[in-house]
């Protein structure tokens, strides 16, 4: 394989990967406080240092599945201007499925063997 590969391969990967942590990215927005879409996004964007950005499309399309599952729920605030906004918050059960998840599939990185191979 050639190194001029290396970059493509790289973005393919970065891509998937990507796409697989938006659920957890909305999710810590969430638990970090109740936010509309444009806070989400944000959030998002800061914490992840700018390596993930999503449309706001793509946050309604999720938070509409999350909701119709019940670990997201929203309430009507008052916006700046305009029409009330929707401030979206995980439920009980959000809450209780992202600390599973974390403790399934992120603690996993705090475990001194996995920690040690992330840094050679």
């Amino acid at each position: 394989m050639s190194k001029d590969l290396l970059p493509d391969l790289l973005s393919s990967w970065e891509e998937t990967y990507k796409k697989g942590q938006l659920t957890l990215w909305i999710f810590l927005a969430l638990k970090d406080g109740h936010k509309y879409v444009d806070e989400i996004k944000k959030f998002i964007e800061e914490k992840s240092k700018n390596t993930i950005q999503c449309e706001e499309q793509s946050l309604y399309r999720n938070l509409r599945k999350y909701e119709h599952i019940d670990v997201v729920s929203y309430e009507n605030r008052k916006g700046n201007k305009g029409p009330d906004r929707k401030y979206y918050f995980l439920t009980q059960i959000g809450m209780e499925l992202l600390e599973k998840f974390i403790d399934r599939n992120i603690n996993l990185f705090f475990n001194p063997e996995i920690n040690n191979l992330l840094k050679k």
